[in-house]
């Protein structure tokens, strides 16, 4: 399922300032890995939640969250995900964060989030942990 694709067929500009592109998969293992790329941040919220949301009423017993596409990540992103761990919890999900690029990893740096969120290299880096 993408969460960025508008009914109609009309293009999407992904180079547009606060695009953020999700996408939603299963991996063969099971994993859902929810895909993220552009700007995370209080602007481009939204498809972001429902996909989490999907993601996790999926029930797999893992999600990763793939940030490799992720260009920009400010407090309000940083803030979206940590509810998503903590619904992830509540749920009875693991929830794991893959493929930090620079930008995320300062704000969860910054902020001493890498403390609560198991972080790694690759989605399948995350799968078999």
């Amino acid at each position: 399922m993408k969460a960025d694709e508008p009914g109609g067929g009309a293009a999407v500009d992904k180079s547009a300032p606060g695009y953020l592109g999700v996408e939603v998969d299963r991996t063969g293992s099971g994993t859902v890995v929810c895909r993220l790329s552009g700007d995370l941040d209080l602007g481009s919220l939204a498809p972001v939640r429902v996909a989490l949301g999907r993601a996790l009423a999926l029930r797999a017993p893992l999600l990763v969250v793939d940030l490799a596409g992720v260009e920009f990540c400010d407090s309000s992103g940083l803030n979206l995900l940590l509810q998503a761990r903590l619904d992830a919890e509540a749920a009875g999900v693991t929830m794991r964060l893959a493929s930090l690029t620079a930008a995320v990893s300062r704000v969860v740096e910054l902020t001493g989030a890498s403390a609560v969120f198991s972080l790694h290299d690759s989605v399948e880096e995350a799968e078999h942990v």
